[in-house]
């Protein structure tokens, strides 16, 4: 195994790959504000002629510290073909693990206490919201009830349709648009108001930690896959919908909402705040007691 030496190299010498597949600049200032917090502890991975393999984000974050040198690891040992998979290698092998919910709650518990700033941590505040939220549960207010295991044979499995006086509720995948005909019984829907997935990994361990079981969200970690999710709902909510058109979303996946919605055929009017009764501790500084709904229709309504 080649022994690394560990360089200081002026940052005009460094020349960005221009097949980079990863899009970052929008979360540039956040890498500004963890290297102004820790300094720069990831060096970059280069070859001789400058030419980046990996950091191309903690690149863009020091050029915009206005940084005169950075640290650099020489890749030159490897092969052009190397170096391409390599690139995709160190930007992708960060998903492999999953993530300990009870122990990341501590984690952020302990800093938040501290007065740290969470965002800085890597994570959205949504994805902290929902992580602390679990916790501020009062004590008194918990039922004591445990909840009982899922039986082996379930009452209500996919393709199920419940009649209930004059509502119907189907046991469906709303992406589907034979499911979701299928439960307006062939008519149109005048309003429509849902909510789906957050896209934000949020796993439901608190109502179960008793049981030692996660029961995650479907659909709550898709990644770049998220928008595909999110169109292919649009087009059949807007399909099924005369009227108005609601949906719940998080601050940090709006754009991805609208994006996807106005592709759909969807007109987007504006976004209605839901003010809430009660605020969800997050960062420090200001808690947030809202959620973004987009309102919008069909073009062709």
């Amino acid at each position: 195994m080649q022994e690394l030496a560990l360089e200081q190299w002026p940052i005009d010498r460094l020349v960005e790959y221009a097949r980079n597949p990863r899009r970052n600049d929008d979360v540039v200032d956040r890498m500004c504000a963890a290297i102004s917090e820790f300094g720069f502890r990831i060096p970059i991975v280069a070859r001789s002629d400058g030419t980046v393999v990996d950091g191309h984000l903690r690149l863009k974050a020091a050029r915009r510290l206005a940084l005169s040198t950075v640290p650099v690891v020489l890749a030159d040992d490897l092969s052009e073909v190397q170096i391409k998979a390599f690139r995709l290698l160190a930007n992708r092998s960060a998903n492999w693990a999953e993530w300990d919910d009870e122990l990341l709650r501590l984690e952020l518990e302990e800093l938040q206490a501290e007065d740290f700033d969470l965002d800085i941590t890597g994570f959205d505040l949504d994805e902290i919201d929902r992580l602390l939220q679990d916790t501020e549960t009062a004590a008194g207010n918990i039922d004591d009830d445990e909840v009982p295991e899922a039986p082996e044979k379930p009452v209500s499995k996919t393709g199920d349709l419940w009649v209930l006086g004059n509502h119907r509720l189907l046991c469906g995948d709303a992406t589907v648009l034979a499911d979701v005909e299928r439960v307006l019984d062939g008519g149109l829907a005048d309003l429509s108001f849902t909510d789906p997935p957050y896209n934000v990994d949020y796993g439901n361990s608190a109502k179960d930690k008793m049981h030692g079981k996660d029961r995650r969200i479907l659909n709550d970690n898709l990644g770049e896959g998220f928008e595909t999710f999110l169109y292919d709902a649009c087009v059949n909510i807007l399909t099924v919908t005369k009227g108005a058109s609601y949906i719940c979303m998080s601050s940090s996946e709006l754009h991805t909402l609208q994006k996807a919605f106005r592709e759909a055929g969807g007109h987007w009017s504006t976004f209605v705040i839901w003010a809430k009764n009660t605020f969800t501790l997050g960062r420090a500084d200001y808690q947030r007691q809202y959620e973004p709904i987009l309102y919008g229709w069909k073009k062709s309504a």
